[in-house]
């Protein structure tokens, strides 16, 4: 679903050039048994990043410094991204909390050098050779002044210890949601409806009733399936407590830290900071959207929602004029919808997509459109279920690219979905880029929005693996925050036509196959409840910019916003527990997810009807993929569409238009 944010993100790189060179392949993930090494390897990257700054401080004038930002740049994602992701997703609690420690401290270190006055001066002195370069610079001066370097002082050392209070208090909410070990019980009788093949692969207890965690698979299973309100009701309201009480205060502590963190700018709210280095500018901007949004799904959301109770009310075999609909209802009912208008079981399409083919189908698809292919190899890896791909040129067979593939849910690992980078391209020093996707889904074979995700992740993998940049922070994980899900978001569509999904035959000829009309229908179904999603979307982001331009007591936000939907608030519920976006860098930026998406729909007019155009594929490469953050987005997607962009298809989208 997201990019996971890494610490090392705001500064910069290093193994020397020649190393590089005389090894081209990206360097596979360190392994530990325990954290105790993790550790040690931490504090010797953080001791050699220290030492290259003092030799860049120990020079002056800006001669050099581009190049110099590069190889530190290295040197830090060396250090820290496999550590930050082994805090999110590694099997061993001890190297988790050994990743967060050293995650901590490169975010200090981050901190440190963009407010190094030498450094800043440096950067500042250069004389760009490119317009690259002229905008790698403009991008670092302004990381630079985010860090607080121009600040007076005492502000100055204010803002370092508001930077490291935030990532305490983030790292503490994402822990307590990833480590909460809730378990729900229920009997066979109160699962009635959920897939036989599903319960099999769920533990029971000595009485023989089924023990369910919080996972994603789990939770989607019942919540579509169960035929029983009460068990729907008590899964939600397990669900919606997830992290516990004490993650209100973390949330409310982290936009508190941010508010005052602004204040030290002269800036009314964090959203103002936030903001000014993001498309949308500034709040208003982002409210306006939001509010245009609201306007345009409300009225069809209630239409969709009074649906829904006409089909409870008459399953239940009471009175329309007495049906009420939960906030519980609305998976198991809008999957009802879906089976009788359309036909179409969401649990039967996990015959259509097993796990394996499905990743296969994926590879297939990007070698069509991007003639890039995708290499099982061997490599050690964290968990038996991680697998190790090489990416080559198509024609060549050129090493080009690594990715490790985790896809399913296991106790500890962070939820969700999102891809990690382990090391960015630079083509100054003959780098290649490697990175993982992350996942939580159904090892038994994926339903149609499980196989949304793969693509969505697979989506950002792309833009990791395919980043064609001579510098290192201008690769794909520096573009800015409401631009970066429009590739993933895109890519989504190669799970819906009937173009895309045919290449499932060449992957898995015993696989059953999906007729025109099948597919046809399985849109369709997909089309109903939209509306009803982007408004819990714009819930979600009106949340997160309540918070960023005013902070107050989350849950008390919260109860406002939800109680004015149209199935209002479930007392005793804390939905902000669980949020975990909002306190890393989608902060004042969760709008972004449809910000991206009116992109991502302009983007795809580009294709027309024929998802597999090369042509089209390899100027998209070219254009969107491969400038990782050389250009501002604006001017890439305006390259790649010859034309302003426009946010008719979005509109037209979500109001079930086209």
């Amino acid at each position: 679903m997201n990019l996971k944010p890494l610490a090392a993100t705001v500064i910069a790189v290093a193994l020397p050039p020649l190393a590089l060179a005389a090894s081209p392949k990206a360097p596979l993930a360190p392994m530990y048994a325990d954290g105790a090494a993790l550790t040690r390897d931490c504090e010797a990257a953080l001791a050699a990043v220290r030492k290259t700054v003092a030799a860049m401080d120990a020079k002056t004038g800006g001669e050099g410094v581009f190049a110099e930002w590069n190889r530190m740049f290295i040197q830090v994602e060396d250090g820290s991204n496999a550590a930050s992701l082994y805090a999110a997703i590694h099997p061993g609690k001890d190297v988790r909390a050994a990743g967060e420690g050293c995650e901590e401290k490169f975010k200090q270190l981050s901190t440190e050098v963009n407010q190094d006055e030498k450094l800043f001066a440096r950067v500042k002195d250069a004389k760009p050779a490119s317009p690259k370069e002229a905008k790698l610079q403009r991008d670092l001066l302004r990381d630079f002044e985010d860090s607080g370097v121009a600040l007076p002082p005492g502000k100055r050392a204010r803002a370092k210890e508001l930077f490291e209070a935030i990532e305490k208090h983030r790292q503490a909410f994402e822990r307590n949601v990833r480590e909460d070990t809730t378990k729900v019980t229920f009997t066979p009788a109160e699962l009635d409806g959920v897939a036989e093949a599903f319960l099999k692969t769920r533990k029971r207890d000595e009485s023989g009733n089924y023990v369910l965690g919080l996972d994603q698979p789990s939770y989607s299973a019942v919540m579509s399936n169960a035929k029983s309100e009460a068990t729907r009701e008590r899964y939600y309201r397990a669900r919606f407590r997830q992290g516990g009480e004490r993650n209100l205060d973390e949330l409310y502590q982290v936009f508190e830290l941010r508010r005052e963190l602004a204040a030290l700018y002269g800036l009314p709210s964090f959203a103002d900071y936030r903001l000014r280095s993001r498309m949308a500018g500034k709040p208003a901007t982002v409210n306006k959207f939001l509010a245009d949004v609201k306007a345009a799904v409300e009225p069809i959301e209630k239409q969709e929602l009074e649906v829904l109770r006409e089909a409870k009310a008459a399953e239940t075999a009471k009175p329309l004029a007495g049906t009420e609909l939960h906030w519980w209802d609305v998976s198991y009912y809008t999957e009802r919808i879906r089976k009788a208008r359309y036909d179409v079981d969401q649990e039967e399409l996990r015959r259509y997509f097993p796990a394996d083919k499905s990743v296969d189908f994926v590879f297939l698809v990007v070698e069509r459109l991007y003639g890039i292919k995708f290499k099982p190899a061997e490599a050690p890896v964290w968990h038996p279920d991680v697998r190790y791909y090489e990416m080559v040129d198509g024609k060549t067979g050129a090493y080009m690219g690594s990715a490790y593939l985790d896809l399913f849910p296991r106790e500890g690992k962070r939820q969700g979905a999102f891809a990690a980078p382990l090391t960015t391209a630079s083509k100054l020093v003959g780098r290649t880029p490697s990175g993982a996707l992350v996942a939580n889904l159904d090892r038994r074979g994926f339903n149609q929005r499980e196989l949304e995700v793969l693509l969505h992740e697979f989506g950002h993998l792309l833009n990791l693996l395919l980043s064609n940049v001579d510098y290192a922070p201008q690769a794909f994980s520096s573009v800015k925050w409401d631009f970066v899900e429009a590739p993933s978001q895109m890519f989504e569509e190669w799970a819906r036509r009937p173009q895309t999904l045919g290449l499932f035959k060449e992957v898995c000829a015993a696989c059953p196959q999906l007729s025109a009309d099948q597919i046809k229908r399985i849109d369709e179904a997909r089309r109903f409840g939209m509306a009803t999603g982007y408004a819990r979307q714009q819930l979600l982001a009106a949340f997160d910019m309540e918070l960023a331009q005013s902070p107050r007591a989350p849950l008390a936000v919260w109860k406002t916003l939800e109680s004015a939907t149209p199935l209002g608030y479930v007392e005793g519920t804390m939905f902000p527990t669980a949020f975990a976006h909002i306190v890393n860098e989608y902060g004042a930026g969760y709008y972004g997810y449809m910000w991206s998406r009116v992109i991502a729909r302009d983007l795809l007019s580009q294709f027309g009807d024929n998802l597999l155009d090369p042509k089209v594929g390899a100027r998209y490469r070219e254009a969107i993929l491969g400038a990782g953050n050389e250009a501002e987005e604006t001017d890439m997607v305006r390259r790649f569409l010859g034309r302003e962009p426009s946010s008719a298809a979005f509109f037209a989208e979500i109001t079930g238009k086209s």
